[in-house]
């Protein structure tokens, strides 16, 4: 055994503990490629993969029948030093294909060219008709035990830890469309739980477009590109999908929550959750209640600005899958409360003449609150894009004891469907075997072979009742804690395809939503409108959606139709009177900033206190992102490095902009060489001077000190609401940072709608 000088290992123990103390006051800056810095050159030394990054995780290594394997995650993944076949025999080249001499014909006996060609022509899998633009990550949830009186799911239980697996997506675009584009958001969770996964399937709109599940194909076919020219692409700004919603009204409470900043959300971070549906539960008595899920975020709900999704789209596309995997990995893991409406479970399932089937309605919560139940961490990201969030396969019938569906005609279509469409995605009935869908509890289905069968079966005796067997598997007493589905008596009926009187009520609650937003949410909404709808080439389609917003409220109809240049109609429908429901609004609270994002102009010449501010912003659970004339080093002494360029940077990056400085022009400020560049050259480099307006009129907070304030003037954004100047960095980041916690500094551009 080798000996160490005692000196030696002090020394190592030393050294070591420095490097921690210096991470931890210097954190990398999320967004590292892998877990250790590449060389300069090419390695040919052989070494095992490299180990995962801190934050990634894969699924939990068990069986494809649920048995704990015990097995590292890595053991899922490739393995040894060196390059192989899918059959494990090494290679020692493959960059050349087997021919007949250097300049012959290739030959037909080149195994590996065939099994590589081969697997990459077959590396795509059809991509989900809706939700195909989505990404995850793993976590978990904590039960709180309030929930006991009301359902008897194991995983609402009291300090019950349970691993989830989360996937958010858009719902028109194809797979590499834009993070930011206008639209509903998935929000998709897979709980492990020890009675069986659980799939709570929603979005970030608590209704839906359509009341029956007959018309799914029908919205989709609307919203999607038109067929014959396939454009435009992840978005509803065009005529078939205004021409399906103008006719089929049921749409309308879900277009007004889409036409709001709901449809344009910051961060999946800051999301909020439905279940959509009213779902039954059943508590250890027996007794039922009926009831609606909420996630909610523990940053607060936030949204874009319009025009800042719009420059997103093009200057990162990928910028709520970046926001999420960076967070995590700052170690700014994304909360949500798990919450319950609880309502009453009557012969009618309404609740305050509110039909509790229909989809396309809310319980507001001022009738009745949400109750918290848990906790959701996001912690770990994926290890492999493809192999968990691609393939994760979520559906409705995944239930567990405690947990029941109600007859929402839109819900019991969804039953079908999500199980239906992964026999054609991922290629047969066994997509429960892959590994990031697996149960993390006992398997014993009886089913046998098929496509992609990862499970190899015992026994000879796949049915019931056997002897052959053992009579294994028993069937569940109710000891055994089964799931049962709920013995609901049904309504004497006859066969009708039609929907209950108490669905046609299509105004009332767009109605109560518009009511219930702020002035500057009216305004948003408004231009959300004039914009879709002045996309639309035909005219009648237009006149036709005004009719609609005629009976939802003459403002937004008369706003709307002046921004066409069309007359506003009069409303055919006598509206509802209602009362606003202020938790429908997302202005007027405040929230923690953690894992917001602060862009720190700096000039190299003058870093007076950037040091200590940027570690200041690191301890507040921020990020600080310093921008500079050129990326690296920002000089010998300071120690800083720039992660951003006056040619990387752009003001939708951040949450709030500080300068610092006033750095000049740099070299590469020329519009031949950076179309930024193109004001007209001042004191302040010209990008700078545009990012600062950017922020401005999106209304974000904004600070400066020292040399700074030269560039708010450069900018003439010197003055007004959510600006501070101060000669204290310190005090700036301060005030910056209370501006924060309400997002955006609404009241820069008072609304003109009451």
């Amino acid at each position: 055994m080798a000996t160490h000088k005692p000196g030696k290992l002090v020394k190592a123990a030393l050294e070591k503990a420095v490097d921690k103390v210096t991470e931890l006051v210097n954190p990398p800056i999320p967004g590292a490629p892998n877990s250790e810095p590449p060389s300069l050159d090419e390695p040919t030394d052989p070494r095992e993969p490299l180990p995962p990054k801190p934050d990634q995780a894969g699924p939990e290594t068990v069986s494809p029948t649920g048995a704990p394997t015990g097995a590292s995650q890595l053991s899922q993944g490739q393995q040894g030093d060196f390059l192989t076949t899918s059959a494990g025999a090494r290679l020692y080249d493959t960059d050349h294909s087997l021919k007949a001499g250097e300049r012959g014909p290739t030959l037909l006996q080149d195994h590996h060219l065939r099994e590589k060609v081969m697997h990459f022509d077959h590396e795509r899998i059809p991509e989900r008709v809706v939700h195909a633009r989505g990404y995850g990550a793993h976590g978990v949830f904590v039960g709180y035990g309030t929930a006991a009186n009301v359902c008897r799911a194991a995983f609402l239980g009291d300090g019950v830890e349970t691993p989830v697996f989360v996937r958010f997506s858009t719902v028109l675009g194809s797979r590499g469309s834009a993070d930011t584009v206008r639209d509903t958001r998935g929000f998709a969770t897979k709980f492990y739980t020890q009675e069986g996964n659980f799939d709570l399937v929603g979005n970030n709109i608590p209704v839906f477009f359509i009341q029956d599940g007959i018309k799914f194909p029908d919205i989709i076919h609307a919203g999607k590109p038109h067929p014959d020219r396939e454009i435009p692409q992840a978005q509803s700004a065009h005529d078939t999908f205004w021409d399906f919603v103008s006719t089929h009204t049921e749409a309308t409470h879900h277009v007004m929550w889409n036409m709001s900043d709901r449809g344009l959300p910051r961060s999946y971070r800051t999301m909020e959750g439905f279940g959509v549906h009213t779902f039954r539960l059943v508590n250890a008595a027996g007794e039922t209640s009926l009831a609606k899920f909420h996630w909610k975020p523990k940053l607060g709900v936030h949204s874009l600005m319009w025009e800042e999704a719009q420059m997103i789209n093009g200057i990162d596309p990928d910028f709520h899958r970046r926001d999420l995997a960076d967070a995590i990995e700052s170690g700014a893991y994304p909360q949500w409360e798990l919450g319950l409406q609880i309502l009453p479970d009557t012969p009618r399932q309404t609740f305050e003449n509110i039909d509790l089937l229909d989809p396309t309605k809310i319980v507001p919560e001022e009738l009745a609150p949400v109750q918290p139940v848990g906790m959701l961490t996001l912690n770990r990201n994926p290890m492999n894009f493809f192999a968990e969030t691609e393939q994760v396969a979520f559906h409705l019938g995944n239930l567990v004891p405690g947990i029941d569906v109600t007859d929402d005609p839109l819900l019991q279509a969804r039953l079908f469907s999500y199980l239906d469409t992964q026999l054609t995605r991922l290629s047969g009935p066994n997509f429960n075997q892959i590994p990031i869908n697996r149960p993390h509890a006992p398997v014993n289905d009886m089913f046998r072979d098929g496509f992609h069968q990862h499970a190899v079966h015992a026994g000879v005796a796949p049915y019931r009742p056997n002897t052959l067997d053992g009579g294994n598997p028993f069937e569940a007493r109710a000891e055994d804690r089964p799931l049962v589905e709920v013995a609901q008596p049904l309504p004497k009926a006859v066969k009708v395809r039609q929907s209950p009187t108490s669905f046609a009520d299509h105004y009332t609650q767009p109605r109560l939503f518009w009511q219930s937003l702020s002035p500057v949410e009216k305004e948003h909404v408004v231009r959300a409108f004039t914009f879709e709808l002045g996309k639309c080439y035909e005219q009648a389609i237009k006149e036709r959606q005004l009719l609609v917003l005629a009976n939802v409220d003459p403002t937004l109809c008369r706003e709307v139709a002046q921004g066409l240049g069309l007359p506003a109609p009069a409303a055919t429908v006598r509206p509802k009177k209602v009362t606003p429901s202020p938790a429908l609004s997302q202005i007027g609270r405040t929230w923690p900033t953690d894992g917001r994002m602060i862009g720190i102009v700096v000039d190299p010449a003058d870093l007076d206190g950037v040091r200590t501010l940027r570690e200041t912003i690191l301890a507040g659970g921020m990020v600080p992102l310093l921008i500079a004339p050129t990326g690296g080093p920002l000089n010998d002494e300071s120690g800083l490095v720039a992660q951003r360029t006056f040619l990387t940077a752009r003001s939708v990056e951040f949450d709030a902009l500080l300068l610092a400085g006033s750095p000049p022009p740099g070299a590469d400020a020329v519009p031949a060489r950076d179309a930024k560049a193109g004001a007209p050259a001042g004191a302040v480099d010209p990008r700078v001077v545009l990012m600062i307006q950017e922020c401005f009129r999106h209304a974000k907070a904004i600070g400066g000190w020292g040399g700074g304030r030269a560039a708010l003037e450069a900018a003439g954004c010197a003055t007004g609401p959510g600006v501070v100047i101060d000669d204290d960095p310190s005090a700036v980041l301060k005030a910056v940072t209370m501006l924060l916690e309400s997002h955006r500094v609404w009241e820069r551009f008072p609304a003109t709608i009451s």
